[in-house]
């Protein structure tokens, strides 16, 4: 026992990786029922691994689901699938994402006031995130709101090129808008995936590209390298404050796996 809990605390040492990993157990292509998503969500939780942000991500369509379990989350993250925001004044959610109405902009909904009308909805402590593509250059966001970005998903048109992801990533570094990110991280590394025909983005890339636009470099070497020894030591030679920097705007990414993310990052040689 003595041995995992050492390993696991050497995660606090690089800040790069605390709390990047959001809970998405119910969401494709893992797609778990709710008593087996709590129960991994729950022993992740006991864990205590740091890795982890213990955010359970939840539908709003699946709250009811939810309640009718014993475990509750000591976090919850509710993704709208729904008309409006359902009542969620009995659990510890902290963050709310939403998605815009097909065939409109973010650029509209700030215009006429609907982001500041749902964000008026939701309780002080709750910060409102928008999912928009990674071409959306948008500013004057209010304060608690950010944006969230898809990375991948079901099927091969999902997966942004690098070239667009770096430029989302440049525009929010620029306007110091915080960001998360969803879907098709499966890995640390890039790499190939045949069942799909697309280059799947990593999340070490993913981490270490914010990091290159912190510093005013481009991201995009950074998010189409498979040089996995050069993204290590990248890795490794972050300075702190950059480090601090690039977490602060990229809070944390949804995987279906929480296992997964912390078994690469031991394999690297990163933890």
């Amino acid at each position: 026992m003595r041995g995992p809990r050492l390993r696991l605390d050497l995660v606090a040492m690089n800040p790069l990786f605390e709390r990047l990993v959001d809970d998405a157990g119910l969401f494709p292509p893992t797609s778990l029922h709710m008593d087996e998503a709590l129960a991994r969500h729950r022993r992740d939780q006991e864990s205590g691994n740091p890795v982890l942000t213990h955010r359970f991500l939840c539908p709003a369509s699946r709250l009811a689901g939810l309640r009718r379990e014993s475990f509750v989350p000591e976090r919850i993250g509710l993704i709208v699938d729904t008309e409006e925001i359902p009542d969620f004044s009995d659990l510890p959610v902290d963050f709310v994402e939403v998605r815009l109405p097909p065939h409109t902009g973010l650029a509209e909904h700030l215009a006429s006031g609907d982001v500041e009308r749902t964000l008026a909805k939701l309780p002080p402590h709750v910060r409102l995130f928008v999912e928009v593509t990674p071409e959306t250059h948008v500013g004057g966001l209010p304060e608690r709101v950010g944006l969230k970005v898809r990375c991948g998903g079901m099927t091969p048109d999902a997966f942004p090129p690098a070239e667009h992801l770096g430029t989302f990533i440049r525009y929010c570094v620029d306007h110091d808008i915080p960001f998360k990110a969803t879907a098709g991280l499966h890995h640390a590394v890039r790499h190939f995936d045949p069942s799909l025909g697309v280059d799947r983005h990593g999340f070490l890339n993913l981490v270490l590209g914010v990091c290159e636009a912190v510093e005013r470099r481009d991201p995009v070497p950074a998010l189409r390298s498979t040089d996995v020894g050069g993204l290590v030591r990248m890795a490794q030679a972050v300075p702190e404050q950059t480090a601090k920097r690039a977490r602060d705007l990229l809070v944390s990414y949804g995987s279906c796996s929480t296992h997964t993310p912390i078994e690469d990052l031991r394999t690297l040689g990163i933890l």
